[in-house]
């Protein structure tokens, strides 16, 4: 009898040390498993008026690739509310109150859409946040709505945002393909140098 219960507590013994084994494997496995690289990384562009001085706008952006395909008319339709970039809506943020285009803009963070065309953009800055693509855009958000017209340059492979300064003003500049969109930004501060 000392041997059968003897056996039936090695036997459960076992039983609840494979589980535990099994459980802790099956744990440690699912928790190592990362997404691989999106095919649209996100990027961030910076415009700062100097190396020391604090940011003035900040874009967080996906980046497509147009892997051979024309762009515009094609792979993003003409007249039809566009994300400008991949994946979540790209979003900016302005450190300060500025002009955008010709409409005055409060510091804060906006989704930033476009809706190309082939002779005339319209460049939106939305107050919805956290928005996956265009798919949830509603104009009732919409805090800015301007127009301007797109330039041809080199062929880009990837779409990028970068930042220029133009006179006393300076330009979020989009750009894809042979395609460069030039929006016009007047910081409403003179330049503030960060503390050293």
């Amino acid at each position: 009898m000392k041997k059968i219960l003897k056996m039936k507590k090695l036997n459960i013994n076992t039983i609840i040390a494979l589980l535990l084994f099994v459980t802790l494997f099956v744990t440690e496995s699912t928790a190592q498993r990362f997404n691989g690289l999106d095919e649209a990384p996100h990027d961030i562009s910076y415009y700062r008026t100097s190396m020391v001085s604090t940011p003035k706008v900040k874009v967080i952006y996906g980046r497509p690739q147009k892997n051979e395909e024309e762009v515009f008319g094609n792979m993003v339709a003409y007249n039809e509310i566009w994300r400008t970039g991949a994946n979540e809506a790209t979003e900016v943020k302005f450190y300060q109150d500025i002009v955008f285009g010709d409409v005055k803009v409060n510091a804060g963070t906006y989704v930033l859409y476009t809706v190309p065309g082939e002779n005339e953009w319209e460049i939106i800055l939305s107050s919805n946040l956290d928005v996956l693509g265009s798919f949830q855009y509603n104009s009732e958000f919409d805090v800015a709505r301007i127009k301007v017209s797109p330039k041809r340059a080199e062929e880009l492979e990837v779409f990028s945002i970068i930042f220029k300064e133009k006179n006393e003003n300076i330009q979020m500049v989009l750009g894809w393909d042979t395609t460069r969109v030039n929006i016009p930004i007047t910081l409403s501060k003179k330049e503030e140098y960060a503390r050293l």
